[in-house]
């Protein structure tokens, strides 16, 4: 893109690099912002379905704009600051918290080519910026000035860096495999896996036990159901966003469904093909990248939805107990063992 507006439109190479970039950053953040509002509204249908209800189907045909109406109303709400809080830091919290949710998709490849930072340690970036999302969270808590939200906002991030480590060592049993910490090389690693014309990771006996635990942790990072103990009603009214209000409170919403989708986008790319199609067959290759990643981020949304009508919420002793018991040391069991697997097959003893 930035040879064309050195070659079509004139610009020199700083400026082109810069508009192309922009546009890029459009590009992906615009449809994310859609797809998030009619993400929020599947859900809600989902759940419906599953509870014998209809769901939103007042507003526009099958209540499509529902999720416009709710953002429309949150828009002319007041903005509330309440007298004791840190004005600065409250309303600094869900700018961090959203805008984290919109840097990591930076590196995610939506088909051969097309991504906006294809960088050699992308894997990494995920990781890393991902892992800021605990600060907008522990700021809205504690500049709260009230002791529900900041209690909630603990139990976020110890959840939070809790699950953190485990899939920390799931990522790294996943890079050695590919050799690579780049996204788009991850996924081409996937092509015919194990000799077979299935794409996919999740193919391979070693690696579906961290495809699973990866999916469980993608659940318990993102605060849903059965792990959203950081909004529990019983005790923590509605967690760390309770004193919010207005476009502040919509923050926060749209960022937990951003991060959601991340997470399928992830655990697509990682485990599943990504953009590729599930067979490693001439014909299935004519469907755009595009689609194929689309159509997997849906799946595993229909799942991340499944599970919240489904299951109930854990205990907040289960919830560590799992991640500190059972995900950390099978996870690091398992990196010595593809590791050891790995030197027996490709490089030998």
């Amino acid at each position: 893109m930035t040879a064309f507006f050195q070659n079509f439109v004139g610009l020199p190479y700083e400026w082109a690099w810069f508009v192309a970039t922009l546009v890029g950053i459009l590009v992906i953040a615009l449809p994310l912002m859609l797809a998030v509002a009619m993400i929020i509204y599947a859900d809600r249908k989902i759940w419906a379905a599953m509870a014998l209800r209809r769901g939103p189907n007042v507003v526009g045909p099958f209540g499509l704009l529902q999720s416009f109406a709710d953002g429309l109303k949150v828009f002319l709400q007041e903005t509330i600051v309440p007298a004791a809080a840190n004005r600065g830091l409250f309303i600094l919290a869900p700018i961090i918290t959203f805008t984290v949710a919109l840097i990591v998709w930076a590196v995610v490849p939506f088909q051969v080519g097309v991504v906006l930072a294809d960088i050699n340690v992308g894997l990494l970036y995920v990781l890393a910026a991902s892992s800021l999302g605990v600060y907008g969270i522990i700021l809205a808590g504690w500049s709260s000035n009230s002791k529900y939200p900041f209690f909630s906002a603990i139990r976020a991030a110890a959840q939070m860096v809790s699950y953190e480590v485990a899939i920390g060592f799931i990522l790294i049993s996943i890079v050695l495999w590919a050799g690579t910490f780049n996204l788009s090389g991850i996924v081409e690693a996937q092509r015919g896996v194990l000799g077979t014309p299935i794409n996919g990771f999740f193919l391979n006996p070693l690696l579906f036990p961290m495809a699973v635990m990866f999916l469980i942790s993608s659940l318990a990072e993102t605060q849903r159901a059965p792990f959203d103990l950081t909004e529990a009603e019983s005790e923590l009214v509605a967690g760390y966003q309770t004193e919010y209000s207005s476009m502040s409170f919509a923050l926060y919403w749209l960022g937990e469904y951003a991060n959601v989708i991340l997470m399928c986008t992830l655990n697509a790319t990682l485990f599943w093909g990504g953009y590729l199609p599930p067979l490693d067959w001439a014909p299935l290759y004519a469907v755009p990248g595009i689609i194929w990643l689309f159509a997997k981020i849906l799946f595993f949304f229909f799942v991340f939805s499944w599970v919240k009508a489904t299951v109930p919420r854990y205990r907040y002793d289960q919830l560590m107990r799992l991640g500190w018991k059972v995900f950390l040391p099978v996870s690091l069991f398992w990196v010595f063992l593809v590791s050891g697997v790995l030197m027996w097959t490709r490089v030998g003893f």
